[in-house]
Protein backbone atom coordinates (compact mmCIF):
# COMPACT_ATOMS: atom_id res chain seq x y z
CA UNK A 1 0.00 0.00 0.00
CA UNK A 2 1.20 3.38 -1.11
CA UNK A 3 1.93 5.36 2.29
CA UNK A 4 -1.07 8.59 1.62
CA UNK A 5 -3.42 5.70 1.25
CA UNK A 6 -3.48 5.26 4.57
CA UNK A 7 -5.57 8.60 4.72
CA UNK A 8 -8.63 8.61 2.33
CA UNK A 9 -9.03 11.73 0.21
CA UNK A 10 -12.33 12.99 1.65
CA UNK A 11 -10.25 12.56 5.35
CA UNK A 12 -7.20 14.80 3.78
CA UNK A 13 -9.77 17.04 2.47
CA UNK A 14 -11.76 17.41 5.94
CA UNK A 15 -8.22 17.43 7.54
CA UNK A 16 -6.74 21.12 5.36
CA UNK A 17 -10.45 22.38 5.63
CA UNK A 18 -9.72 22.49 9.55
CA UNK A 19 -5.74 23.89 9.31
CA UNK A 20 -6.76 26.52 6.99
CA UNK A 21 -9.11 27.54 9.51
CA UNK A 22 -6.47 26.87 12.22
CA UNK A 23 -4.16 28.88 9.74
CA UNK A 24 -6.55 32.52 9.64
CA UNK A 25 -7.68 32.26 13.05
CA UNK A 26 -3.79 31.80 14.20
CA UNK A 27 -3.85 34.99 12.67
CA UNK A 28 -6.58 36.72 13.56
CA UNK A 29 -5.28 35.49 16.96
CA UNK A 30 -1.49 36.70 16.85
CA UNK A 31 -1.48 39.59 14.50
CA UNK A 32 -4.95 41.11 14.53
CA UNK A 33 -3.81 42.46 18.17
CA UNK A 34 -1.05 44.30 15.75
CA UNK A 35 -3.72 45.47 13.48
CA UNK A 36 -5.81 46.56 16.54
CA UNK A 37 -2.87 48.18 18.40
CA UNK A 38 -2.25 50.09 15.14
CA UNK A 39 -5.70 51.16 15.09
CA UNK A 40 -6.05 52.34 18.53
CA UNK A 41 -2.34 54.19 18.08
CA UNK A 42 -3.35 57.83 17.41
CA UNK A 43 -5.90 57.74 20.79
CA UNK A 44 -4.39 55.73 23.10
CA UNK A 45 -1.41 57.70 23.30
CA UNK A 46 -1.66 61.36 23.33
CA UNK A 47 1.88 62.40 22.79
CA UNK A 48 5.05 60.71 21.20
CA UNK A 49 6.56 59.18 24.52
CA UNK A 50 3.09 57.27 25.00
CA UNK A 51 2.60 56.68 21.41
CA UNK A 52 6.43 55.17 21.29
CA UNK A 53 5.26 52.83 24.36
CA UNK A 54 2.28 51.97 22.28
CA UNK A 55 4.59 51.07 19.47
CA UNK A 56 7.02 49.22 20.99
CA UNK A 57 4.32 46.80 22.58
CA UNK A 58 3.90 45.31 19.47
CA UNK A 59 7.41 45.83 18.09
CA UNK A 60 9.60 42.68 19.04
CA UNK A 61 6.77 40.63 17.66
CA UNK A 62 4.20 41.63 14.51
CA UNK A 63 7.08 40.11 11.87
CA UNK A 64 6.50 37.08 13.52
CA UNK A 65 3.00 37.35 13.57
CA UNK A 66 2.21 37.75 10.07
CA UNK A 67 4.03 34.16 9.50
CA UNK A 68 0.40 33.00 9.89
CA UNK A 69 -0.81 35.04 7.09
CA UNK A 70 1.36 33.66 4.94
CA UNK A 71 1.08 30.71 6.11
CA UNK A 72 -2.65 30.33 5.16
CA UNK A 73 -2.09 32.23 1.95
CA UNK A 74 0.40 29.25 0.86
CA UNK A 75 -2.11 27.00 2.36
CA UNK A 76 -5.24 28.02 0.13
CA UNK A 77 -2.82 28.36 -3.01
CA UNK A 78 -1.51 24.34 -2.41
CA UNK A 79 -4.54 22.82 -0.79
CA UNK A 80 -7.49 24.56 -2.97
CA UNK A 81 -6.16 25.71 -5.90
CA UNK A 82 -9.40 27.46 -7.20
CA UNK A 83 -10.14 28.92 -4.34
CA UNK A 84 -7.01 30.90 -4.85
CA UNK A 85 -7.34 31.19 -8.35
CA UNK A 86 -10.93 32.97 -7.83
CA UNK A 87 -10.24 35.21 -4.43
CA UNK A 88 -6.38 36.34 -5.53
CA UNK A 89 -7.80 37.20 -8.96
CA UNK A 90 -11.32 38.01 -8.50
CA UNK A 91 -10.53 40.24 -5.15
CA UNK A 92 -7.41 41.66 -6.58
CA UNK A 93 -8.07 45.52 -5.46
CA UNK A 94 -8.86 44.15 -2.52
CA UNK A 95 -5.64 42.90 -2.20
CA UNK A 96 -4.06 45.34 -3.26
CA UNK A 97 -5.41 47.31 -0.92
CA UNK A 98 -4.25 44.91 2.18
CA UNK A 99 -1.07 44.74 0.68
CA UNK A 100 -0.74 48.38 0.82
CA UNK A 101 -1.65 48.97 4.04
CA UNK A 102 0.17 45.67 5.28
CA UNK A 103 3.52 47.59 3.79
CA UNK A 104 3.14 50.61 5.36
CA UNK A 105 3.30 49.01 8.73
CA UNK A 106 6.47 48.49 8.54
CA UNK A 107 7.93 51.52 7.09
CA UNK A 108 6.00 53.30 9.69
CA UNK A 109 7.73 51.55 12.42
CA UNK A 110 11.28 51.85 10.97
CA UNK A 111 10.95 55.31 9.69
CA UNK A 112 8.83 57.01 12.24
CA UNK A 113 11.32 57.94 15.11
CA UNK A 114 14.51 58.27 12.18
CA UNK A 115 13.64 62.10 12.90
CA UNK A 116 12.74 64.59 16.05
CA UNK A 117 9.84 66.15 14.34
CA UNK A 118 6.56 65.72 16.11
CA UNK A 119 5.06 66.46 12.54
CA UNK A 120 6.81 63.57 10.82
CA UNK A 121 6.32 61.48 13.61
CA UNK A 122 2.43 62.09 13.93
CA UNK A 123 2.01 61.64 10.23
CA UNK A 124 3.57 58.13 10.44
CA UNK A 125 1.27 57.44 13.24
CA UNK A 126 -1.46 58.11 10.96
CA UNK A 127 0.05 55.72 8.34
CA UNK A 128 -0.08 53.23 10.95
CA UNK A 129 -3.26 53.45 12.30
CA UNK A 130 -3.99 52.91 8.23
CA UNK A 131 -1.78 49.89 8.32
CA UNK A 132 -3.82 48.43 10.78
CA UNK A 133 -7.19 49.38 10.12
CA UNK A 134 -7.23 49.10 6.02
CA UNK A 135 -6.50 45.22 6.44
CA UNK A 136 -9.29 44.41 9.36
CA UNK A 137 -12.02 46.62 7.17
CA UNK A 138 -10.84 44.55 4.38
CA UNK A 139 -10.57 41.37 5.68
CA UNK A 140 -14.25 41.65 6.80
CA UNK A 141 -15.86 43.27 3.88
CA UNK A 142 -14.21 40.21 2.00
CA UNK A 143 -15.95 37.39 4.53
CA UNK A 144 -19.39 39.95 4.49
CA UNK A 145 -19.07 39.11 0.55
CA UNK A 146 -17.78 35.42 0.66
CA UNK A 147 -21.34 34.86 2.97
CA UNK A 148 -23.35 36.49 0.08
CA UNK A 149 -22.02 34.36 -2.67
CA UNK A 150 -19.12 36.03 -4.67
CA UNK A 151 -20.11 36.50 -8.60
CA UNK A 152 -17.55 33.63 -10.45
CA UNK A 153 -18.74 31.03 -12.96
CA UNK A 154 -16.78 28.38 -14.91
CA UNK A 155 -16.65 28.24 -18.19
CA UNK A 156 -16.96 25.13 -20.80
CA UNK A 157 -13.48 24.43 -20.19
CA UNK A 158 -12.86 25.10 -16.27
CA UNK A 159 -11.41 28.65 -17.05
CA UNK A 160 -12.74 30.75 -14.23
CA UNK A 161 -14.47 34.01 -14.77
CA UNK A 162 -15.18 36.62 -12.54
CA UNK A 163 -17.95 39.21 -12.98
CA UNK A 164 -17.77 41.29 -10.42
CA UNK A 165 -15.88 44.75 -9.09
CA UNK A 166 -14.32 46.38 -6.64
CA UNK A 167 -16.90 48.61 -5.79
CA UNK A 168 -19.19 45.62 -5.48
CA UNK A 169 -17.65 44.57 -2.99
CA UNK A 170 -18.54 47.39 -0.55
CA UNK A 171 -22.28 46.74 -0.32
CA UNK A 172 -23.93 47.67 3.16
CA UNK A 173 -23.90 43.95 4.71
CA UNK A 174 -20.35 43.31 3.34
CA UNK A 175 -19.37 46.80 5.15
CA UNK A 176 -21.12 45.59 8.46
CA UNK A 177 -18.96 42.54 8.28
CA UNK A 178 -16.21 45.00 8.09
CA UNK A 179 -16.83 47.02 10.96
CA UNK A 180 -17.03 44.20 12.93
CA UNK A 181 -13.38 42.91 12.39
CA UNK A 182 -12.55 46.21 13.04
CA UNK A 183 -14.40 46.75 16.19
CA UNK A 184 -13.58 42.92 17.30
CA UNK A 185 -9.58 43.75 16.39
CA UNK A 186 -9.35 47.00 18.04
CA UNK A 187 -10.91 44.80 21.34
CA UNK A 188 -7.96 42.59 21.11
CA UNK A 189 -5.73 45.29 20.42
CA UNK A 190 -6.49 46.68 23.56
CA UNK A 191 -6.52 43.81 25.32
CA UNK A 192 -3.13 43.65 24.22
CA UNK A 193 -2.14 47.56 25.52
CA UNK A 194 -3.65 46.52 28.57
CA UNK A 195 -1.42 43.58 29.47
CA UNK A 196 1.66 45.58 28.12
CA UNK A 197 1.01 48.67 29.61
CA UNK A 198 0.59 51.30 32.95
CA UNK A 199 -0.51 54.61 33.52
CA UNK A 200 -2.70 56.79 31.46
CA UNK A 201 -2.00 54.21 28.38
CA UNK A 202 -3.64 51.56 30.08
CA UNK A 203 -6.81 53.22 31.39
CA UNK A 204 -7.18 54.67 27.80
CA UNK A 205 -6.90 51.10 26.30
CA UNK A 206 -9.39 49.78 29.00
CA UNK A 207 -12.01 52.56 27.44
CA UNK A 208 -11.71 51.50 24.27
CA UNK A 209 -11.66 47.91 24.55
CA UNK A 210 -14.96 48.66 26.63
CA UNK A 211 -16.44 50.70 23.19
CA UNK A 212 -14.85 48.13 20.64
CA UNK A 213 -16.07 44.99 23.35
CA UNK A 214 -20.12 46.17 23.13
CA UNK A 215 -19.58 47.21 19.07
CA UNK A 216 -18.67 43.58 18.73
CA UNK A 217 -21.68 42.20 20.48
CA UNK A 218 -23.68 44.59 18.49
CA UNK A 219 -22.44 44.02 15.35
CA UNK A 220 -22.11 40.06 15.29
CA UNK A 221 -25.67 39.73 16.44
CA UNK A 222 -27.10 42.42 14.14
CA UNK A 223 -24.74 40.63 11.07
CA UNK A 224 -26.34 37.28 12.48
CA UNK A 225 -30.23 38.47 12.31
CA UNK A 226 -29.61 39.88 9.01
CA UNK A 227 -27.85 36.74 7.77
CA UNK A 228 -30.77 34.65 8.77
CA UNK A 229 -33.63 37.33 7.83
CA UNK A 230 -32.01 38.56 4.32
CA UNK A 231 -29.12 36.83 3.18
CA UNK A 232 -29.42 33.73 1.05
CA UNK A 233 -27.30 30.82 2.33
CA UNK A 234 -26.15 27.95 -0.40
CA UNK A 235 -27.21 23.98 0.30
CA UNK A 236 -25.89 21.51 -2.02
CA UNK A 237 -28.88 19.06 -2.87
CA UNK A 238 -26.73 16.01 -4.99
CA UNK A 239 -24.95 13.77 -2.70
CA UNK A 240 -20.69 13.73 -3.36
CA UNK A 241 -19.21 10.61 -4.37
CA UNK A 242 -16.84 8.87 -1.81
CA UNK A 243 -13.25 10.34 -2.24
CA UNK A 244 -14.40 11.56 -5.63
CA UNK A 245 -12.30 13.66 -8.44
CA UNK A 246 -12.15 17.57 -7.72
CA UNK A 247 -14.88 18.56 -10.18
CA UNK A 248 -16.82 21.96 -8.73
CA UNK A 249 -19.62 20.93 -11.52
CA UNK A 250 -20.42 17.43 -10.78
CA UNK A 251 -22.77 19.18 -8.00
CA UNK A 252 -26.18 20.56 -7.68
CA UNK A 253 -26.99 23.80 -5.54
CA UNK A 254 -30.07 25.63 -3.86
CA UNK A 255 -30.17 28.73 -2.71
CA UNK A 256 -32.84 30.17 -0.08
CA UNK A 257 -32.55 32.48 2.65
CA UNK A 258 -31.64 31.04 6.37
CA UNK A 259 -29.96 27.98 4.40
CA UNK A 260 -26.76 28.70 6.50
CA UNK A 261 -28.45 28.09 9.54
CA UNK A 262 -29.03 24.41 8.70
CA UNK A 263 -25.82 23.49 10.06
CA UNK A 264 -26.96 24.44 13.82
CA UNK A 265 -29.89 22.55 13.19
CA UNK A 266 -28.52 19.32 11.93
CA UNK A 267 -25.15 19.69 14.49
CA UNK A 268 -26.50 21.72 17.57
CA UNK A 269 -22.82 21.11 19.12
CA UNK A 270 -21.93 23.56 16.52
CA UNK A 271 -23.81 26.24 18.36
CA UNK A 272 -20.29 26.37 20.35
CA UNK A 273 -18.87 28.68 18.04
CA UNK A 274 -21.31 31.71 17.85
CA UNK A 275 -21.23 31.05 21.89
CA UNK A 276 -17.73 31.66 21.96
CA UNK A 277 -18.42 34.79 19.88
CA UNK A 278 -20.80 36.66 22.38
CA UNK A 279 -19.53 34.57 25.67
CA UNK A 280 -15.73 35.94 24.96
CA UNK A 281 -16.80 39.67 24.12
CA UNK A 282 -19.16 39.82 27.46
CA UNK A 283 -16.19 38.31 29.20
CA UNK A 284 -14.05 41.33 27.91
CA UNK A 285 -16.39 43.78 29.21
CA UNK A 286 -16.33 41.55 32.74
CA UNK A 287 -12.66 41.46 33.10
CA UNK A 288 -12.17 45.44 31.79
CA UNK A 289 -14.70 46.22 34.67
CA UNK A 290 -12.77 43.98 37.29
CA UNK A 291 -9.91 45.70 36.12
CA UNK A 292 -8.07 41.98 34.98
CA UNK A 293 -5.56 42.17 32.86
CA UNK A 294 -4.65 39.01 30.90
CA UNK A 295 -8.04 38.18 31.41
CA UNK A 296 -8.96 40.50 29.19
CA UNK A 297 -6.48 39.24 26.62
CA UNK A 298 -7.86 35.59 26.81
CA UNK A 299 -11.60 36.26 26.28
CA UNK A 300 -10.58 38.75 23.91
CA UNK A 301 -9.44 35.60 21.57
CA UNK A 302 -12.04 33.16 23.03
CA UNK A 303 -14.37 36.18 20.89
CA UNK A 304 -11.98 36.12 17.78
CA UNK A 305 -12.20 32.26 17.70
CA UNK A 306 -16.11 31.85 18.22
CA UNK A 307 -16.71 34.46 15.39
CA UNK A 308 -14.00 33.39 12.78
CA UNK A 309 -15.54 29.44 13.43
CA UNK A 310 -19.17 30.02 13.27
CA UNK A 311 -18.76 31.57 9.77
CA UNK A 312 -16.77 28.15 8.59
CA UNK A 313 -19.11 26.20 10.66
CA UNK A 314 -22.41 27.88 8.99
CA UNK A 315 -20.77 27.82 5.80
CA UNK A 316 -19.75 23.74 5.53
CA UNK A 317 -19.34 22.01 3.30
CA UNK A 318 -18.63 25.68 1.06
CA UNK A 319 -15.75 27.47 0.91
CA UNK A 320 -17.03 30.02 -1.63
CA UNK A 321 -20.36 30.28 -2.63
CA UNK A 322 -21.22 31.55 -6.52
CA UNK A 323 -23.98 33.93 -6.52
CA UNK A 324 -23.91 33.47 -10.63
CA UNK A 325 -23.30 29.91 -10.90
CA UNK A 326 -24.20 28.44 -7.79
CA UNK A 327 -23.47 24.88 -8.50
CA UNK A 328 -20.07 26.19 -9.50
CA UNK A 329 -19.50 26.44 -5.84
CA UNK A 330 -15.83 25.72 -4.09
CA UNK A 331 -16.89 23.03 -1.27
CA UNK A 332 -14.67 21.01 0.45
CA UNK A 333 -15.27 17.84 -1.03
CA UNK A 334 -14.77 18.74 -5.01
CA UNK A 335 -12.31 21.47 -5.21
CA UNK A 336 -9.23 20.78 -3.58
CA UNK A 337 -5.81 19.51 -4.72
CA UNK A 338 -4.82 15.46 -5.73
CA UNK A 339 -4.49 13.17 -2.81
CA UNK A 340 -0.91 13.06 -3.27
CA UNK A 341 -0.54 16.76 -2.81
CA UNK A 342 -2.72 17.07 0.09
CA UNK A 343 -0.73 14.16 1.74
CA UNK A 344 2.74 15.47 1.49
CA UNK A 345 1.93 19.46 2.65
CA UNK A 346 0.46 17.51 5.61
CA UNK A 347 3.26 15.72 6.30
CA UNK A 348 5.56 18.84 5.71
CA UNK A 349 2.66 20.57 8.27
CA UNK A 350 3.12 18.15 11.22
CA UNK A 351 6.76 18.70 11.08
CA UNK A 352 7.05 22.56 10.67
CA UNK A 353 3.82 23.77 12.35
CA UNK A 354 4.85 23.13 15.95
CA UNK A 355 8.38 24.69 15.06
CA UNK A 356 6.36 28.18 14.57
CA UNK A 357 4.34 27.59 17.25
CA UNK A 358 7.08 26.72 19.57
CA UNK A 359 9.92 29.59 18.23
CA UNK A 360 6.56 31.87 18.28
CA UNK A 361 5.88 31.34 21.98
CA UNK A 362 9.67 31.50 22.82
CA UNK A 363 9.68 34.84 21.42
CA UNK A 364 6.68 35.58 23.54
CA UNK A 365 8.21 34.18 27.10
CA UNK A 366 11.44 36.03 26.22
CA UNK A 367 10.15 39.19 25.52
CA UNK A 368 6.77 39.67 28.25
CA UNK A 369 6.74 42.17 30.69
CA UNK A 370 5.62 45.62 30.73
CA UNK A 371 6.68 48.18 28.15
CA UNK A 372 7.54 51.68 30.29
CA UNK A 373 8.58 55.12 29.91
CA UNK A 374 12.27 54.00 30.44
CA UNK A 375 12.09 51.33 27.92
CA UNK A 376 11.86 53.55 25.27
CA UNK A 377 13.53 56.10 25.81
CA UNK A 378 16.19 54.53 27.42
CA UNK A 379 16.76 51.95 24.63
CA UNK A 380 18.11 53.09 21.49
CA UNK A 381 16.99 49.87 19.86
CA UNK A 382 13.60 51.01 20.84
CA UNK A 383 11.17 52.06 17.87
Amino acid sequence: MILHDFLSYDALRLIWWVLLGVLLIGFALSDGFDLGVGMLLPFAGQNDVERRIVINTVGPVWEGNQVWLILGGGAIFAAWPPLYAVSFSGFYLAMFAILFALILRPVGFKYRSKRESLAWRYNWDWALFIGGFVPALIFGVAVGNVLQGVPFRFGPDMRIYYDGWFIGLLNPYALLCGLLSVAMLAMHGAGWLIVKTTGQVQARARRFGTWAAIATLVLYALGGLLLWAFIDGYVVTSTFPDNGPSNPLAKTVEVYAGAWFTNYTAHPWMLIAPAAGFVGALGVLAMIAAKREVGVLVLSKLSIFGVISSVGLSMFPFILPSSEMPGASITVWDSSSSHLTLFIMLVVTVIFLPVIALYTAWVYKLLWGKVEKEDVTGDSHAY
